[in-house]
Parts: C-alpha cells; sequence; structure tokens
C-alpha cells in the first residue's frame, strides 16, 4: 500500500496536462478580456466622430 501511495506522488504525467490546460485558457481568455476592455473606447469614439460629423452639417 505505502508503495501504491509513493508511486501516485512521484507521478508527473497529471502536472504537464494541468500546465496545458492553464497555458490553453489563459491564451484563449486573453483576447476576449481585450475585446472586452477595448470595446467600451471603441463605442465612444464612434459617438464622438459621428456626433462630430453631424454637427459640421
Amino acid at each position: 500500500m505505502r508503495s501504491i501511495v509513493k508511486k501516485f506522488f512521484n507521478d508527473e504525467d497529471g502536472a504537464v496536462t494541468v500546465d496545458w490546460v492553464v497555458l490553453t485558457a489563459t491564451l484563449a481568455l486573453f483576447p476576449a478580456a481585450i475585446f472586452i476592455y477595448l470595446s467600451g473606447g471603441v463605442s465612444d469614439l464612434t459617438t464622438n466622430v459621428v456626433s462630430a460629423i453631424t454637427a459640421e452639417e
């Protein structure tokens, strides 16, 4: 029984999987977070440009 527990704690196969899951999640969520952050600024900029164009007419 002791050897089974020792083997379980020394096995590193699952650690590599966890690393890849964390890396993949980071790469998937980072662009989404940037998009959400920038979308509000782009919306405000579009509103300002439309207001400036209509004010010139």
